[in-house]
């Protein structure tokens, strides 16, 4: 004789193997899309770092071949409007400001000077580029102790990245102003500051040391 209980639990399993193969039937095709998403979106993602990685290769050679330029017409040429994105963009413009020569046409100054401004102020454009723009724009020869001051301004803010360089050129504004006690204190609060970089902290021990003891300037002043 069977057993009625295993007769029963094959029946039952029989059923399970039916409702599940059902249900298999029925939204089995959800599992083969999510695998699908997942392999296609993996092959998308390496598709597109190789494609990032050739661009920001395309966009590194046309750099070096700009900054190669037999002379300063073709390298601004080269330069402008060179890149895909609004950050490569201000860093070409970034390269042709710094690359005009001290002793260039004024013009030509001035137009790299605008370029790298519209392209620091561009949408989307990282912050970062803005403030190098304002500090090209004070180390560039142009303007005189008080305007250049008056730009370095937002640029010492607490949190602002360029903030300890702008210190520095506001400090090097005062002594071309003449005011060498003002300078050398900000020089001291600088050298100081933990947020202050090492090498930078070394150039300025270096000017303090030329500027020499305070009490002896202030000895001096008074003879």
């Amino acid at each position: 004789m069977s057993n009625p209980d295993s007769f029963i639990d094959e029946v039952t399993e029989e059923v399970r193997r039916d409702r599940l193969y059902g249900v298999l039937r029925r939204y089995g095709w959800i599992g083969v899309l999510l695998v699908v998403l997942v392999v296609g979106g993996a092959a998308w993602r390496e598709w597109a770092a190789a494609r990032d990685a050739a661009a920001a290769r395309a966009f590194g050679d046309a750099l070096h071949a700009a900054i190669d330029a037999p002379d300063a017409a073709i390298r601004a040429a080269a330069l402008a409007g060179l890149g895909t994105s609004a950050d490569q963009r201000a860093l070409a413009a970034l390269i042709g400001a710094v690359m005009v020569e001290p002793d260039a046409d004024p013009a030509a100054r001035e137009a790299a000077m605008a370029a790298l401004e519209a392209a620091a102020a561009a949408p989307g454009v990282d912050p970062i580029w803005t403030d190098l723009a304002l500090l090209r724009r004070v180390t560039g020869g142009t303007l005189d102790p008080a305007a250049r001051r008056a730009a370095l301004a937002p640029l010492i803010v607490p949190g602002r990245p360029l903030r300890t360089l702008a210190e520095e050129h506001l400090a090097l504004a005062d002594l071309e102003a003449g005011d060498v006690a003002g300078a050398r204190a900000r020089l001291e609060a600088l050298a100081g500051d933990a947020e202050t970089p090492q090498a930078q902290r070394r150039r300025l021990m270096r000017i303090l040391t030329a500027l020499g003891p305070a009490d002896a300037a202030a000895g001096g002043g008074g003879g």
